[in-house]
């Protein structure tokens, strides 16, 4: 059996966080390789980043183990916990980032980790719980460290989500939304916008807006050649509609 790692976090790009983390991951299972899949999830928002979360899972294969901070309750109550969710870990926080992969997934189970280090900062349990965690679960202890969680009822916890969820580096506009076929030919509403389809880039014109399925299967909001972001004046947690033209 051959796991991965793949972090997603708030971070940023820049300071020393990522490289802690990684450094633990290094020491005790250095024969794994570790991959940085988000390092910008949007900051301070559980709910935002799991909808980004749940729609990159697809890229990876079984046995990817997810070290997954995003984690504005650090050091107060929320519980530290491990989703095993068709044949994917996903270590982190108990504070929703976790929960579209669960509602989305087929087969679920959840565990609370019990196992706690000798020594644990307040405020950077990604380095100091989940960390080592992930590294235990590669190393085939997760009974060692976490017991079954049955979780609460998340039947009021939506698989889709019409609202802004992520800017990638280009300005792009990532929602919450998976592409359906049958919104072929809709039209997107959003902060006084009236947006139409297209397939792709190259299929409008240069500085024109419009949306599409990307390459992840969420419904996304682009600009030929220009930033969505900054023209259409969108943030994080923006809604739209979508009705037939």
């Amino acid at each position: 059996m051959s796991f991965c790692f793949a972090l997603f976090t708030d971070f940023g790009p820049a300071g020393p966080y990522l490289g802690q983390m990684e450094s633990v991951l290094r020491q005790s299972a250095p024969h794994l390789p570790v991959i940085n899949l988000v390092s910008d999830a949007p900051s301070a928002n559980p709910f935002a980043s799991s909808y980004l979360l749940a729609a990159l899972r697809s890229s990876f294969p079984e046995n990817t183990i997810f070290l997954t901070v995003v984690d504005p309750g650090v050091g107060g109550t929320r519980r530290p916990v491990v989703l095993f969710a068709e044949g994917q870990y996903f270590v982190g926080p108990d504070n929703g980032l976790l929960n579209t992969v669960a509602v989305q997934a087929e087969t679920v189970e959840w565990y609370e980790v019990i196992w706690r280090p000798d020594v644990c900062s307040t405020s950077f349990h990604g380095r100091d719980l989940f960390a080592p965690v992930a590294c235990a679960l590669a190393n085939g202890l997760l009974s060692d460290y976490c017991k079954p969680l049955p979780k609460s009822d998340l039947s009021s916890w939506s698989s889709d989500c019409n609202q802004i969820i992520y800017f990638d580096f280009y300005g792009n506009v990532m929602t919450g939304s998976r592409y359906k076929p049958d919104l072929d030919g809709c039209q997107l509403f959003i902060n006084g916008h009236c947006i139409d389809q297209a397939s792709t880039f190259c299929s409008v014109e240069t500085g024109r807006p419009f949306w599409y399925c990307n390459s992840s299967g969420l419904i996304e909001i682009a600009v030929n050649q220009g930033k969505a972001q900054d023209l259409l004046n969108l943030k994080i947690g923006h809604s739209f509609q979508l009705s037939p033209n």
